[in-house]
């Protein structure tokens, strides 16, 4: 079951009271006051471990506490403080608070720590009260109580890639092409239910993250489909690929404003990402249609191609790509980076996308 957000209460521990003793030994004819202090209650701590992809560990679990600290003893002994309360998640979660909304924490990198409530300090014995006037003193400090808050927890996938499409446009069967990733493929909309993520090698050492999310339809801002629910595991997306199917009943500039408006509805400054474009099933259709199509597409957005401008079936190039040889200025952010036609069944222009999306990622990580 994947779960991205979860509402908790977490409190950390109270300090141990301290302790009222006096000293009796053997010739020792008035041992004085010495009472021991109390522990230290448990701290609260967030920690991101890379082995957890979901919240759902904390389903069922509405109040999570750090255990108290032990009270003093005689001989002056201090109480055990207790150990760290430590909540972990996967990367990219935000922690925020429920009373005023902010975000408290943005946890993104594997290892990363963050304190949130500090435990009670402990009370003091009554060895510390004792004085000229007062050389028995009977009374000893009580803990201090722990904190509590209620926070939620919004998970957000971190991925160089996000995948956006109308359902069943092939977006699960292109990330199980190109990446790690193993998501269901089935001829049937929304077969995609949560959010996939899957590394796309390119060489021994360079990889990136590719992230599918569950197909947009027009509305998907309103909550209509899935799209409402996560849109937001691509908003840490800076590059986003739109998957148009050339085969489908929807015309394709159709689709493409409709995801363009869908995320500018959902989130300004998702629609203004850098992003490029996979015209898929270009097999389902006869070769001149296809070609029909996406100059026809090509025209209606008022493309001006710089490097590779004619598509055919046998050079399995991409039929536009945006020249980065100046460098990231020479990029048209209000343009795709590029235009592929693309089919994940005969594996038409896979590894030209594959490396031109790299390509991209660097733009992005420079």
């Amino acid at each position: 079951m994947f779960t991205d957000h979860v509402t908790l209460t977490l409190s950390s521990g109270k300090g141990g009271a301290g302790c009222v003793a006096f000293r009796r030994e053997k010739f020792v004819t008035k041992g004085g006051p010495n009472g021991g202090d109390g522990g230290r209650g448990g701290d609260v701590w967030f920690r991101v471990d890379n082995n957890t992809h979901t919240l759902a560990h904390f389903r069922g679990s509405k109040k999570i506490k750090a255990d108290n600290g032990k009270p003093g003893g005689g001989s002056r002994m201090t109480g055990k403080s207790s150990e760290r309360l430590y909540i972990t998640v996967p990367p990219g979660t935000q922690v925020i608070d429920v009373e005023s909304g902010d975000v408290l924490f943005d946890l993104l990198k594997h290892g990363d720590e963050a304190r949130f409530l500090k435990g009670g300090r402990g009370g003091l014995g009554n060895f510390h009260f004792k004085s000229s006037t007062n050389q028995q003193p009977r009374y000893a400090q009580p803990g201090e109580p722990g904190e509590l808050r209620e926070v939620k927890l919004d998970l957000k996938l971190i991925a160089d890639i996000g995948l956006v499409g109308f359902p069943n446009v092939g977006k699960s069967t292109l990330i199980s092409t190109v990446s790690n990733a193993r998501p269901e493929v089935a001829d049937y909309e929304f077969t995609t239910l949560t959010p996939k993520l899957g590394q796309v090698e390119v060489g021994d050492y360079d990889s990136y993250v590719m992230a599918d999310i569950p197909g947009i339809i027009g509305g998907a801002h309103e909550g209509k489909g899935l799209g409402l629910q996560f849109l937001q595991h691509i908003e840490r997306t800076e590059t986003l690929l739109f998957m148009i199917d050339l085969a489908s009943y929807h015309d394709i500039h159709v689709q493409y404003e409709t995801l363009k408006e869908e995320l500018a509805k959902f989130s300004e400054p998702l629609s203004g990402r850098r992003y490029a474009i996979a015209l898929t099933r270009v097999d389902a259709i006869p070769e001149e249609d296809a070609i029909a199509k996406i100059n026809d597409f090509i025209a209606v957005l008022d493309m001006k191609p710089t490097v590779h401008s004619e598509f055919s079936f046998e050079n399995r190039l991409p039929y536009f790509v945006q020249d980065d040889s100046e460098g990231t200025e020479a990029i048209d952010e209000k343009q795709p980076f590029f235009i592929a036609p693309i089919s994940s069944v005969t594996h038409t222009n896979i590894e030209a996308i594959r490396f031109a999306l790299y390509d991209l990622v660097k733009i992005t990580r420079r």
